[in-house]
């Protein structure tokens, strides 16, 4: 690369983002201004609820997973009501429902979201680009074997698959299957193994 595109640190240069405000992001800052005026919010409300947010991770989904391969009481629970069982650990997604579907040697589950990019953030973080690309979103649908095959998991012909479609109301999590060999393994360790596209159904759990 010539040394004329290179900032004084050594690092390619990127273009400002400086840009006339959209009509969402005055609205935003206007709402944000009249709740504060208003006594309804603080700023230091708003910047804590921004660093919850920010701080989310796809550890918190392994955590869930890793109890449901542990704890058959709470397996019970989640696959009942996944919205409350989170919920009771400290992951509450808010007024939207959550679904926990279970992969089994029978069954592989795919999360996709057709319209955008819903997505169970509270509980995996941010979602991947992919995740959100036009080709993700139309071809889970149409050949999610295809897919599988491209994020390196062959399933066995006789697996079903299953996608399963996020709305703005609704979110998924996968409860991958538990690897075998990991009997003796407590929850932590068995959370390292959960990573965040077995839990949205593009990959599978480490093993051991």
């Amino acid at each position: 690369m010539p040394h004329d595109h290179l900032s004084p640190s050594g690092h390619p240069y990127r273009p400002d983002q400086d840009h006339p405000l959209t009509y969402w992001q005055q609205m935003e800052i206007a709402l944000r201004e009249l709740l504060i005026e208003k006594g309804v919010t603080t700023a230091a409300e708003i910047q804590s609820q921004i660093e919850a947010m920010d701080a989310r991770t796809p550890a918190n989904g392994a955590a869930v997973v890793a109890r449901a391969w542990t704890d058959p009481s709470f397996r019970e629970a989640l696959m009942a009501d996944a919205s409350e069982a989170t919920r009771g650990m400290g992951f509450d997604i808010g007024p939207m429902r959550l679904i926990a579907v279970e992969n089994t040697a029978e069954v592989h589950n795919m999360i996709v979201c057709t319209l955008c990019s819903c997505y169970p953030r509270n509980l995996l973080g941010l979602p991947p680009d992919w995740y959100k690309s036009r080709a993700y979103r139309s071809r889970t649908v149409r050949e999610p074997r295809k897919v599988l095959a491209e994020f390196g998991v062959e399933l066995p012909p006789g697996t079903t698959v299953r996608v399963h479609d996020s709305t703005a109301d609704m979110r998924y999590i996968v409860i991958p299957a538990r690897p075998a060999g990991t009997e003796g393994l407590d929850a932590a360790a068995l959370a390292a193994l959960v990573t965040r596209d077995s839990m949205i159904g593009t990959g599978l759990p480490r093993q051991p």
